[in-house]
Order: C-alpha cells, then structure tokens, then sequence
C-alpha cells in the first residue's frame, strides 16, 4: 500500500496544539504533521484511549507529533496549556462545549486571552446537539450508511472528520491573513457523514442506480479463485469489457443495455470461469478497470 506524502510543506511554520483524544483529531494532526506543521499534543496523565486499544494506529499518526502529558484540571496542567496557547496558531480540540467552558476554553475566552489564536473544534454534531452522546457508527447509521447488521468496512464519519477538520485548520490560516486575526471553525462528525453519505441520497448508490448494482459493468462478481472487482462504468471501459472478452463485437458493446440482468449474467458466467491471474492479465492488456481479490 503506498501513502500519499506532501512534496511541498506548506504549513512549515506553523504550530499546532491538540487536545483531541481517539481518531479524528489525531488523523486531522497527522495529516497537519505531513503538510508540514508543528505539532504538539496535550494528553490527559491516562493518555489518549487508542494508544490502549489500538497501538500501532496511535504510533503511526503520532509519528514527528511533541507528546505531553498535562491534568487540565489542575492548576500545573493548566498553567502549562497557556504556556503553549501563547505560542499556538490553532488549537484543535474535540471536547463538548460544556467540557471547553469548564476547562476556560470556549471561543469567548481564547478570544480574549489570544487574539491570533484560532480554533477548530471537532464535535459530534453541530449546535445543540454537540452535547449529545454519538459515535462513528451513530453518525453513520443515520445517513443511511449502514444497511444490515455488519459493521462497516471502516470508520467513515471519524476520517472524514479527520479531512475535514485539516481542510478548517487551512481556512483558518487563509482568514487569519485576510482579517489579520483569529477566527473558529466547527466540525461535526454527523456533517462528515452526511457528506459521505450523499452519493446514496442523490440516489447512485441505491440498488436501483448506477454504481449501487444496476449497471452490470460496476460491480462484484465471483471468479475461480476470488473475487473481482469491475469498475466499467463509462462507455468506453464499458464496451472495452465486452469486446476484450469476446462477449460482443464493438457495435453489439455499444448498443448493450447495461442495466439489463441478461448483460448481467453474462459477465457473471464469464467471470465465473476465469482465474485471476487470467483477469488480471487481460486488465493490463486491455486497459481495463478490474481489480482480482484473490481467496
């Protein structure tokens, strides 16, 4: 698997201080660290709750991250939180609100305290509600993103956050230069899902449409040793699919109702009988969107 790693560093300079526990917080610093940041991390003295349940995933995003420990409801830990806040150009958090005004950390406060200083706050869900209990599968089940009793394959509405939350520290930079001060963004996980589950509100990824198992050139099938994933969603892959596999002439390709399920069993019975080294070969050779997941 290969990671996408920023050439340029365009927040070089930048400092950044955490307060954010778990996984979307941590995945925004660690995406700000690649971009080039200083980072700096507050955790509480029992430390962040994935370095216990998943350790690998904490090293990995914490990688180049300045970890200290502080009890923000002590007087030394929070005389420590303001020594950093006064060298700070965002700070991220992912507390409730309520939590923020008890630890003297609302909007209203670092306003005052730090002009220059801006926040981005990862919340469940905005406004009122950001005080109500939820978590990546609530958030998830909510917008249609969760159809049976599997879980999903990942944590969606946390990565999403995680994006979105670094995208709110870049507008916050770009706002700091044009009003020469510090400004608040609030990221709420239930929007992060929403956004992600919007391909099946417009419909695409329902059964009946296009890339949710209507059109046979998208989709899943079984083949000897595996499984396939097709991806021949446009016209030309599509007629490519067929024509490669000797399923149709050209002009028979392009006249093919995708959406029939006789094109559907045919490219079942086809894959059916195919290895994926097979697959795989005729991909390359045909430049052809398949992907073999070999049993």
């Amino acid at each position: 698997m290969h990671t996408t790693r920023h050439a340029i560093k365009p927040l070089k300079g930048l400092r950044i201080l955490s307060l954010a526990l778990n996984l979307p917080g941590p995945a925004a610093l660690w995406r700000l660290r690649q971009m080039g940041a200083t980072c700096v991390k507050l955790e509480p003295p029992n430390g962040d709750p994935m370095a216990h349940y998943c350790h690998p995933a904490y090293d990995i995003m914490h990688g180049g991250i300045r970890v200290i420990t502080a009890d923000l409801k002590a007087p030394a830990g929070q005389k420590r939180l303001h020594e950093l806040l006064a060298k700070t150009d965002i700070l991220l958090t992912s507390f409730r609100p309520s939590a923020l005004r008890k630890l003297g950390l609302s909007w209203p406060d670092l306003r005052t305290a730090y002009p220059d200083l801006s926040l981005v706050q990862i919340v469940g869900a905005a406004g009122p509600e950001a005080e109500i209990a939820g978590h990546d599968l609530t958030y998830m089940a909510e917008n249609g993103l969760v159809n049976d009793l599997s879980l999903p394959a990942t944590l969606f509405a946390d990565m999403a956050g995680a994006l979105m939350a670094s995208e709110a520290c870049l507008a916050v930079i770009l706002e700091r230069h044009r009003k020469a001060t510090g400004s608040m963004v609030t990221v709420a996980l239930r929007d992060a899902a929403q956004f992600l589950g919007n391909p099946r509100t417009w419909g695409l990824t329902l059964p009946t449409g296009p890339v949710g198992g209507a059109h046979a050139g998208y989709g899943v099938y079984a083949c000897k040793d595996g499984r396939v994933a097709v991806a021949a969603l446009e016209p030309h892959f599509a007629t490519a699919l067929l024509t490669s596999t000797s399923l149709a002439t050209a002009q028979a390709a392009k006249e093919t109702d995708w959406f029939s399920q006789a094109t559907a069993k045919r490219l079942k019975r086809y894959f059916a009988g195919q290895s994926c080294e097979q697959l795989s070969a005729l991909a390359t050779a045909h430049d052809l969107p398949l992907l073999c997941l070999q049993t």
